[in-house]
């Protein structure tokens, strides 16, 4: 059975940064490409970024600039660092595993101004 659990998120100040984590159980982390998503409230869920199993990323391009997506395969761990946030960063954000369609339950992310 395949989980992912985000953790990381909270309440931050406009131009603040925030770290968020993603751990995989089960055996599928290495060969899935990983990526992060987010929904604000009244919004679909929109894709901000992910990662190959080679390392290769992709941006959304409200981001580029301010967020780094990295993974450790040796910790089953997908990261998103968000740095000089922005309230319209606000939202829940999820880890998906892309090749394999699972995801997580999500985490908060508040941004004030």
């Amino acid at each position: 059975q395949v989980q992912l659990v985000e953790s990381g998120g909270g309440l931050v100040q406009a131009g603040g940064s925030l770290r968020l984590s993603c751990v995989a159980s089960g055996n599928i982390f290495s060969i899935s490409v990983m990526g992060w998503y987010r929904q604000a409230p009244g919004k679909q869920r929109e894709l901000v970024a992910y990662i190959t199993t080679g390392g290769n990323t992709n941006y959304a391009d409200s981001v580029k600039g301010r967020f780094t997506i990295s993974r450790d395969n040796a910790k089953n761990t997908v990261y998103l660092q968000m740095n000089n946030l922005k309230p319209e960063d606000t939202g829940v954000y999820y880890c998906k595993a892309e090749t394999f369609a699972y995801w997580g339950q999500g985490t908060q992310v508040t941004v004030s101004s």
